[in-house]
């Protein structure tokens, strides 16, 4: 399903769902406006042609005793194609690390990781993320504190 061939409704289903992705199918045809089966029917459409990635639950990180998020920011020695996946295949192996951007300018990648606390942090950094292959440097910037978390994108009506 190509972006042009969203129609109304398919926009409404993904808002829907994008804010409340454990909304039922009849819950979600009656904001859109549809019986059931036909919204049942667009939303497998919607996930088969990839524009529904998945669905998961945000979780509170500190009620899993995860108190602070670090963005790290690194640089690579090279950034050749090999290179890069295999640093990005490092990154995936991670379980810390939460996020991992290829970025432009003068630093080749950021990473959100959490930890249990600074100490926890630190040893992630020396132990896992600086022994990442090809890595030239890394900086830490400490999350203060979240203002907004609102995940996906904007959805225009």
């Amino acid at each position: 399903m190509r972006r042009s061939k969203l129609d109304r409704i398919d926009r409404k289903i993904l808002k829907n769902l994008q804010d409340d992705g454990r909304m039922s199918n009849v819950d979600l045809a009656k904001e859109v406006g549809i019986s059931a089966p036909p919204c049942l029917r667009r939303v497998r459409a919607l996930e088969t042609a990839g524009l529904i990635k998945g669905y998961n639950a945000r979780i509170n990180p500190t009620s899993l005793g995860y108190t602070i998020t670090v963005f790290t920011l690194v640089k690579l020695e090279s950034l050749s194609s090999d290179h890069k996946k295999e640093f990005e295949k490092y990154m995936d192996s991670l379980p810390n690390v939460r996020e991992c951007h290829l970025v432009a300018g003068d630093l080749d990648y950021i990473l959100k990781v959490v930890a249990k606390d600074w100490d926890d942090y630190q040893d992630i950094l020396r132990n896992q993320i600086t022994a990442a292959p090809n890595i030239s440097s890394a900086k830490s910037c400490l999350s203060m504190s979240s203002s907004k978390f609102q995940p996906g994108v904007p959805i225009e009506d």
